[in-house]
């Protein structure tokens, strides 16, 4: 006789295990899978475009021009196809032991398309060769970052103090070094809070728009609603080492004694003196070029003339920007690092200061571009 109680039981672990397989195959496979992917996407594009930059340097002291291709789209597809199948023979045709029978299968399949685009012509003048605006670099220094070196990448004099120009200019690039004191300056007001950058829309009068052709003194475009400016703003102190070096950076940019902000606008030269600051900021281009020049490379492609001697620092300052090095092999511990004709370049994991000014390069470089429908567009489909 067969055993009625082990056909049923078999009969609904059965039942419950086809139940189970059908309702997990249903589920939304989207959110988990988006946990993981989005972060993982998001790091490997992060990791490209740190080691587009780094690459784009090199090329720089090379004398190769530079590249930069932007990932437009990300698009990662997925397809779920599963099969389920299953059945009973009914006592007495068979054995007890073959009364239940089952398959299944079930395949998870990715095909993630990439779509990239040059950044050529009217978006390559946008946003490598057009200087950035003051307006757009100074209030990055309220998130934290440090002046000094923010305005050692972007500025290429300030109220007429040179910052180093780069090829051309000597070997220490024709820098003053009054402007990295007025650099040390901003930065220990900074750090004890007694200076700040005021960021105002304002309604451009009708005499400065008609002289500016609409835009205004800081660089900005007329936008109908007034253009936005920015304010070096020293603020009250009652501390007289602050209050000295507040005199020291109003003498340093000719502003007046008791001034307690100045309009920081873009030029050479400010055309009210006393009451404004001018930055004559740089292009992604010079400050790539700029870093380039400071590149650490092997001696022996100074010596055959594949490249020019490394820029030397003025003044105070006794370290580039960011510290790039070079060797034959590939380095452990780098933060990034490319190959570039046989010589491996790359900036330490272990220089935090080289790393911030990195990513200060990097946000700027954002910050300055355009976006642009047109232009060839190359699609890779991976996988």
């Amino acid at each position: 006789m067969p055993n009625h109680s082990y056909f049923r039981a078999t009969l609904m672990a059965a039942l419950a295990i086809f139940s189970a397989t059908g309702l997990s195959a249903c589920g939304p496979m989207g959110p988990g899978k988006l946990r993981n992917d989005q972060l993982e996407y998001s790091r490997a594009l992060g990791d490209t475009q740190k080691h587009e930059m780094l690459l784009n340097i090199v090329r720089l002291r090379y004398a190769d021009p530079p590249t930069f291709l932007d990932t437009t789209q990300v698009i990662a597809g997925y397809s779920v196809s599963k099969s389920i199948s299953g059945g009973f023979y009914a006592y007495p045709a068979t054995a007890v032991g073959n009364y239940l029978f089952g398959t299944g299968t079930m395949s998870l399949g990715e095909s993630p398309t990439f779509t990239y685009q040059p950044v050529t012509g009217q978006q390559y003048a946008e946003n490598v060769v057009r200087p950035i605006s003051p307006t757009v670099i100074m209030p990055l220094s309220l998130g934290g970052l440090p002046i000094d070196t923010l305005l050692r990448l972007t500025a290429q004099s300030i109220d007429g103090l040179s910052n180093v120009r780069g090829l051309g200019a000597g070997p220490f690039g024709g820098g003053s070094v009054r402007f990295y004191l007025l650099l040390h300056d901003l930065r220990q007001l900074q750090l004890a809070g007694a200076m700040t950058i005021r960021i105002t829309t304002d309604s451009p009068t009708s005499g400065d728009s008609k002289k500016n052709g609409g835009k205004s003194d800081s660089g900005g475009g007329g936008n109908g609603g007034g253009a936005e400016r920015s304010y070096l703003v020293l603020t009250s102190t009652s501390e007289s080492n602050l209050l000295a070096i507040q005199a020291e950076v109003r003498r340093l940019l000719h502003l007046d004694p008791g001034a307690e902000e100045a309009e920081i606008v873009y030029g050479p030269y400010p055309k009210h003196p006393g009451k404004q600051i001018a930055i004559l900021t740089r292009s992604m281009l010079a400050m790539l070029t700029q870093l380039a020049y400071e590149v650490e490379v092997p001696e022996d492609d100074i010596k055959t003339g594949r490249t020019p001697p490394t820029i030397g620092q003025v003044g105070i300052e006794n370290r580039p920007e960011v510290v790039i090095h070079s060797g034959k092999e590939e380095p452990d511990g780098r933060y990034a690092a490319v190959s570039y004709n046989n010589t491996w370049f790359w900036i330490s994991d272990r220089d935090f200061q080289s790393k911030l000014a990195f990513t200060m390069v990097q946000v700027l470089a954002a910050l300055a571009a355009t976006n642009h429908t047109g232009g060839a567009v190359v699609t890779i489909p991976a996988g």
